[in-house]
């Protein structure tokens, strides 16, 4: 998903500011990568640097990839990432080194779909919902109420009234065009949330590797071809943003946007 979908920056990972908050969970591996990528190495190569010897793919040159095949395809049958030296990819490869299982499982269902149907003009359901999830997917483990609360699409409740309770929950980002797309913060930018049971221990130090082996069997075609993503203005997020401290910050309708009505029975 990394390829085809919409045309990446070229800037390179010299312009991530690693102090934020969003990063945390990414900074261990992705800033020595980084480092390497400024100093001259090919994202591809950097990030293959820091793959470990069991991982289920390998990073290679975009070059790589056959004139004419499907990306996912082609990942599916050599298990080689084509990896272009932007900051798109960069973050690509990021996620497959945290989330390999999760990523190899979100790259075999799209892999399948492609050779049933081939690639057409309009994605199918289930590939539609597996690339949102990959392009701008984050994972959210929250009590209850707060769940409840973004469901609803109660902003006022969510990030004022309940504003106590987001020191227990966790938001972790997934999609790696949404991590692009926060290289350069702006207030009306939303990722496509998936809720964790609050049975997984993200305070751990081994977090993200429970989180990738619950996330790869949580994937199931049957309930996922259905987008079960809620959507979440992550600048809303406190602590993500200073500006959401001002009063009147969620009073954006045009981001904090409320519920659609239900239609009648």
């Amino acid at each position: 998903m990394a390829a085809g979908v919409s045309p990446p920056t070229t800037t390179l990972p010299c312009a991530i500011d690693w102090s934020a908050p969003w990063l945390a969970p990414w900074r261990g591996r992705g800033l020595p990568v980084a480092r390497q990528v400024q100093g001259g190495s090919p994202v591809g190569q950097a990030l293959q640097a820091a793959m470990p010897g069991d991982a289920p793919v390998v990073f290679a040159a975009q070059s790589e990839l056959p004139g004419g095949m499907a990306y996912e395809q082609y990942i599916r049958d050599t298990r080689r990432v084509p990896t272009r030296d932007n900051l798109h990819d960069f973050f690509n490869g990021l996620v497959w080194l945290h989330f390999p299982q999760a990523k190899r499982r979100l790259n075999e269902l799209q892999a399948q779909a492609i050779a049933a149907d081939g690639v057409q003009a309009v994605r199918g359901p289930l590939r539609d919902a597996l690339t949102v999830f990959d392009e701008n997917g984050a994972l959210l483990q929250a009590p209850d109420a707060l769940w409840d609360a973004l469901t609803a699409r109660d902003w006022q409740r969510l990030f004022v009234d309940l504003r106590p309770l987001w020191g227990h929950a966790r938001l972790v980002l997934f999609g790696h065009a949404l991590m692009e797309k926060l290289v350069a913060p702006r207030k009306p930018m939303v990722a496509h949330v998936y809720r964790v049971p609050i049975a997984i221990d993200l305070i751990a130090r081994d977090a993200l590797a429970d989180l990738d082996g619950w996330l790869a069997h949580a994937v199931q075609p049957a309930t996922w071809a259905a987008k079960p993503f809620v959507p979440l203005p992550v600048l809303g997020v406190p602590g993500w943003w200073p500006a959401n401290e001002a009063p009147g910050f969620y009073a954006d309708a045009q981001v904090f946007r409320p519920a659609r009505p239900q239609p009648r029975p």
